[in-house]
């Protein structure tokens, strides 16, 4: 592989990643420094092709972040953000609220604790008795429920697609990076599957489920390895059954907020997902199996640690993977009218977790900087929704380096 050389960089700022973290940074260095060169590498033939374009489409409100956390900060932020941006590029995308209720008496103190949480974050929440559920959802039953005006929906695939045309970056699909040659003191060169060499001045490390294989080929140790977690979904047959979003209350122990109904700009619902360890990085279904993949997951001690502390929950989401009639029970948990038959099954998508060394699941978004680097090591939900802040703040440490390597 040839060799920095000072001088002979393609651009200045290398992104590696099409998701719409990667194409928001991008589009982000082009705002905040006109003229920037920016290459975005992506390995698959177009943008949104994983977490991205695999998810609920939710525009999250902020509601289950710790006060003062990057989720909570950029979610409630990105929220209204990515309103405006739908709206200025003509996506689909409307603002619905969404009810998160409890169905048992054990679940009251959390849900109250929502309410406190939510009005810390700045959000504007309504608490409701059981009675009051039906002035929005008439199917829905539960003991007590928060509504939260500010949640939506969108298509992020589409978003995506308009960060990468506004962006006016390189954007180069089919561009797997497989070396990268990292020079303190001139820059960093990457060697694709195809054979081609991209030099720039920084690299940018936006690559969702492989980003601490990016970060590790880069030299730098990530301190957490992206354990994935695949999220099942079912379409509702009887899509009347459900006006908008409807949530269980989450349990605090996990990133995951449970299987919950999303209706679509399309007018569809999902219904899902849940969240059982998928054998590959990009395992959308159980016959995708990756060995070299799984070994890694499997090496790593915080899987272990991780299932040790939580296989009593992991065993309930893999019955209901394989169990359509189970997945329904916890579906009639809020929705008592559906049925086994209404769930149809649909397309799955991968969350990329990064777990640390003892097991525990990092909860925050996680960046980190490095000599002509910045590594987005933990960026999965509320990512879409808080995109062009994430953005802003990873393009603001990139130029930041750039400048610091020009010194």
């Amino acid at each position: 592989m040839a060799q920095v050389v000072a001088g002979s960089y393609d651009c200045d700022v290398m992104v590696i990643g099409g998701g719409i973290v990667g194409l928001s940074t991008a589009y982000a260095l082009g705002r905040a420094a006109p003229g920037t060169r920016v290459t975005v590498l992506e390995k698959e033939p177009g943008p949104a092709r994983h977490q991205t374009g695999r998810n609920s489409g939710v525009i999250h409100s902020g509601i289950y972040y710790r006060p003062g956390s990057l989720k909570a900060r950029y979610a409630v932020r990105g929220a209204a953000e990515m309103v405006k941006f739908c709206a200025e590029y003509d996506i689909p995308h409307a603002v619905t609220g969404k009810l998160i209720v409890a169905t048992a008496r054990e679940e009251l103190p959390r849900l109250h604790a929502l309410v406190q949480r939510g009005r810390e974050n700045g959000l504007a929440v309504r608490e409701l008795c059981g009675a009051q559920i039906a002035e929005y959802e008439p199917e829905v039953e539960g003991l007590a429920a928060i509504h939260v005006g500010t949640t939506g929906i969108c298509d992020y695939g589409t978003v995506a697609r308009r960060l990468a045309e506004a962006s006016g970056a390189d954007l180069r699909f089919g561009a797997e990076v497989v070396r990268v040659d990292r020079r303190p003191d001139r820059g960093v060169a990457v060697l694709t599957a195809a054979g081609d060499i991209v030099r720039a001045r920084m690299l940018v490390n936006c690559a969702g489920l492989h980003c601490d294989r990016i970060a590790l080929l880069t030299g730098d140790e990530p301190g957490a390895r992206i354990v994935p977690f695949r999220g099942e979904y079912y379409e509702l047959a009887r899509p009347d059954l459900v006006r908008g979003l409807v949530y269980p209350v989450p349990d605090p122990a996990f990133p995951f907020l449970g299987v919950h109904l999303t209706r679509g700009t399309d007018g569809g619902v999902h219904v899902g997902p849940n969240a059982v360890p998928a054998l590959a990085r990009e395992g959308y279904d159980w016959r995708t199996v990756r060995p070299r993949e799984l070994g890694a997951t499997l090496g790593w001690p915080g899987s272990w640690q991780l299932a040790r502390r939580h296989w009593r929950y992991g065993t309930g989401e893999l019955h209901r993977s394989l169990s359509r009639p189970a997945f329904a029970r916890a579906v009639r948990r809020l929705l008592p009218a559906v049925r086994d038959e209404d769930l149809v099954p649909t397309a799955a998508g991968v969350r990329a977790q990064a777990v640390l060394r003892d097991g525990t699941l990092v909860d925050d978004f996680l960046i980190r900087e490095a000599p002509r680097a910045v590594h987005v090591l933990n960026a999965p939900s509320p990512a879409a929704t808080a995109s062009l802040p994430i953005g802003r703040e990873i393009a603001r440490r990139t130029l930041d380096g750039l400048a610091a390597s020009e010194r």
